[in-house]
């Protein structure tokens, strides 16, 4: 498992953190995703035999979330 911190300056609300998780949750290998609304960061928790980081940033840009760096 690995677990990541992604920061993502568009996080402005508990409906992007519902969507965020949500979307994330429903990846397979994701074992969780949590997002800090405050610091516009989520964390990701996933099993990297099953998904990868281009995936992860991928379907974040698709639900209109940009990830800094």
């Amino acid at each position: 498992m690995t677990t990541e911190t992604l920061a993502v300056p568009d996080i402005s609300c508990d409906h992007c953190r519902r969507t965020i998780e949500t979307t994330l949750g429903r990846l397979p290998g994701v074992r969780e995703a949590t997002v800090d609304v405050g610091a516009r960061t989520v964390q990701i928790t996933y099993d990297e035999t099953a998904v990868g980081p281009a995936t992860i940033r991928a379907t974040l840009a698709d639900e209109g979330y940009e990830v800094a760096g």
